[in-house]
């Protein structure tokens, strides 16, 4: 099979370490310079549940590739 039969699974760790990962930096580290029509910090609730649902999509992929 072209790049293996555990491809599904890297592609969903790699989303979702990537969604976990940018929330929680949405949070932490909110851009300097603001465009019109733009927030000036990432919603809290929204951001926390994304990386949450990122955070387990990751965990899942990751144990399913050790077992």
């Amino acid at each position: 099979m072209f790049l293996g039969e555990d491809i599904l699974i890297w592609i969903v760790l790699a989303f979702g370490g990537a969604m976990c990962v940018g929330n929680i930096l949405a949070l932490v580290k909110p851009p300097a310079k603001i465009e019109e029509g733009s927030l000036p910090r990432a919603p809290k609730a929204r951001s926390l549940a994304m990386a949450g649902v990122g955070a387990v999509a990751a965990l899942w992929a990751l144990l399913s590739l050790v077992s």
